[in-house]
This record gives structure tokens, C-alpha cells and sequence, in this order.
């Protein structure tokens, strides 16, 4: 039984987001940049409109093909990047708009990828939660039960 799962940190941070994300996005490659991790940036690269899923789904490809750590996508509301993102059937995309929120998304329901609303968070939150994602581990246990039943198979 899969117990107490982290990332593994020496993979790149895939990160993607539309237009309303990007500045977010830039914020977020960041803060991570100045912590050490190494960012593969899958896009929108200006704050031009753009489709979402443009970029949720080569995110979520990279995490599911385990070439990046874990995914971060930002959007306006981020329940687009979302419902894109958790049409891979290896990914567990979690909307989070707190503290409390990200790090349940990975200790109860070992979320791979973090989305995040840039228009009902701040920079700071969302830099916050994207730590609480990283150093919160994957509790397994009944939760693991849980997970192994998302799959649709």
C-alpha cells in the first residue's frame, strides 16, 4: 500500500495557464526559481486571450508521463484548467483557493496538480499553497483506499 508519497523535487514543476493566469503564472515561476526548483513553463506566454486547455492538457501530459514533479495551472477561476486536467486519467487536479484546501488535496486525495484562481486569490496565497502542495505528502492509508477508486476504468 502506497504510504506518505512527496514529489520528487529533482524533476522539473510542469506550469501552464490562459491569460488570465499569466500574470500569476510569472509570479509563481518565481518564487519557485528563487527556491531551487527547476520550472518547464508549458505557456500562454502573454496576457493575449488564449484557450485554456491549450495549455492544461500538455501540463497534465507531463505529469502523467512522470517528466515533471507536479503541474500548477492558473486561470481565472481555474475550474477550466480543472475539468481539462482531470481528463487524464493519471492526474487528480484540486481547485485551491487556501492553505487549508491545498494541503488536504494532497495529504487526503494525493492531488498531482495544483489550480489555482488568480482572480479570488492573491500572489501571495497562491505562492503559500503552492508550498503546503509541495511539502505535504500524500497521507495514503484509508485515503489511499479512496484514490485508488477515482479511476475510471
Amino acid at each position: 500500500m502506497q504510504q506518505h508519497t512527496t514529489f520528487d523535487t529533482t524533476l522539473p514543476v510542469a506550469i501552464g495557464s490562459d491569460h488570465a493566469g499569466f500574470e500569476y503564472k510569472e509570479e509563481v515561476i518565481s518564487y519557485l526559481e528563487a527556491k531551487g526548483l527547476t520550472i518547464k513553463d508549458f505557456g500562454t506566454h502573454s496576457k493575449d486571450s488564449v484557450d485554456y486547455p491549450d495549455y492544461a492538457h500538455p501540463v497534465s501530459t507531463a505529469v502523467e508521463r512522470g517528466q515533471a514533479a507536479f503541474g500548477i495551472l492558473i486561470c481565472g477561476s481555474a475550474n477550466g484548467v480543472a475539468i481539462t486536467a482531470n481528463k487524464h486519467q493519471g492526474i487528480r487536479a484540486a481547485i485551491c483557493w487556501g492553505e487549508e484546501l491545498s494541503r488536504l488535496a494532497r495529504s487526503h486525495n494525493n492531488a498531482n496538480v495544483l489550480c489555482i484562481p488568480a482572480r479570488f486569490v492573491d500572489v501571495a496565497v497562491a505562492n503559500q499553497m503552492v508550498d503546503i502542495f509541495i511539502d505535504t505528502p500524500f497521507e495514503g492509508g484509508r485515503h489511499q483506499n479512496r484514490v485508488s477508486k477515482m479511476a475510471c476504468l
